[in-house]
């Protein structure tokens, strides 16, 4: 491709809010700018690109070899108020009249996503006149294609002519691949048909050939993939506060999610029931549909079933204690008892209350004595 200048006009009105293209008309623009003045620039290194905006218009970057600089400003746009296409257009042709490089083609690319307020006439008045200046002009429709689409075809056709084709109008459909739609359309493809890069294409990822250009062709994956994160970083934040579509995808994404944490709690609910068996035979309960469980109760059960082994475990260990050594009967000997209450300091053993104490064992050991006989 040969030397050019081209600045690009981007639609900044308050329409690009719209997420019709993902994940926003506007943040969809941003990275195809990207790809076209990168695209501009590596096809020759000494054609030159600016950049302005159709709402507020502004030229934010004059005409420059360095898209670092363009791409900087690129993201400092805001949506705002109406687009002027009219007044855009005519801006960005005086703007290309002070091209230092007077040998440069000029080029006008321009993105369209609201509705084009003007008469018919007024723009065949204007592509008329860029006819004459000899300023090609690409024109990417989005969004509104119902409302505009008639009228920007007559005003290519009339920049054109008959047989011309140095100009274009691509209409895009809404959907997520902005990009890729025009890295394959004429204003990436050149006006004779071929890659802005030289190439024709065919079969390469994003329609350009690696081996002829591979800085084209990293910044339009880095610009994919740019894309991709930002899209899943909107759907983060705007899918959480929309209970209703919440309801609908919650269930179906967090199936995986809760796969593993699922089957660990099963594991862990089996491996109690095998180690408290005998606990849980012993206080009569049945088999036990751990699938009908809520995952509260089956927390629940698992926590009864630990619960039940440490009990069994410590009863064990205080049979043992009972069959080492039994102090039952001593302590059932009033004597004895009566001996180490004499020795213990401020404990009258003639006191009423500690005879009244004495008796209740006495008699407590007649009734015991009585049982075992009854039993025997």
């Amino acid at each position: 491709m040969g030397l050019e200048s081209t600045i690009i006009c981007v639609d900044n009105s308050e329409f690009m809010r719209n997420g019709d293209y993902l994940p926003t008309r506007l943040q969809a623009q941003q990275d195809a700018v990207n790809v076209i003045a990168h695209s501009k620039t590596r096809s020759n290194p000494e054609s030159n690109v600016a950049l302005m905006t159709l709402s507020d218009l502004s030229v934010l970057v004059t005409l420059t070899t360095d898209t670092g600089k363009l791409l900087a400003k690129l993201h400092q746009i805001n949506p705002t108020g109406n687009m002027r296409f009219i007044s855009g257009i005519k801006i960005a042709h005086l703007a290309l009249k002070h091209r230092q490089g007077k040998n440069h083609k000029t080029r006008i690319v321009a993105f369209v996503g609201s509705p084009i307020e003007v008469e018919e006439k007024e723009l065949v008045k204007l592509a008329k006149k860029l006819k004459k200046e000899k300023v090609n002009i690409d024109i990417i429709n989005i969004g509104e294609e119902e409302a505009n689409t008639k009228l920007l075809n007559t005003f290519i056709e009339t920049i054109n002519g008959k047989e011309g084709t140095s100009s274009h109008l691509v209409t895009i459909p809404p959907g997520p691949h902005l990009t890729d739609a025009l890295v394959s359309s004429p204003i990436l493809q050149g006006e004779d048909g071929a890659a802005a890069g030289g190439s024709g294409g065919g079969g390469f990822e994003f329609g350009v050939d690696p081996n002829d250009d591979p800085e084209l062709a990293l910044a339009l994956r880095v610009s994919m993939e740019e894309q991709r994160a930002r899209q899943q970083a909107e759907a983060g934040q705007t899918n959480p506060p929309q209970e209703g579509d919440g309801a609908a995808t919650t269930p179906a994404a967090a199936a995986e999610a809760d796969t593993s944490e699922e089957a660990m709690l099963q594991r862990a609910l089996a491996m109690s029931m095998d180690g408290g068996a005998e606990a849980s035979s012993g206080g009569g309960g049945g088999s036990v549909d751990l699938a009908a469980m809520t995952e509260e109760e089956q927390i629940a059960y698992a926590m009864r079933m630990s619960m039940a082994e440490e009990e069994s475990a410590q009863g064990g260990e205080s049979m043992d204690v009972d069959d080492k050594e039994d102090y039952s009967e001593v302590m059932d000997d009033p004597a004895f008892l009566q001996s180490v209450l004499q020795n213990l300091p401020g404990v009258d053993p003639q006191s009423e209350a500690v005879k009244n104490a004495m008796g209740a064992i006495k008699d407590e050991k007649k009734d015991k004595d009585k049982d075992k006989k009854e039993d025997k």
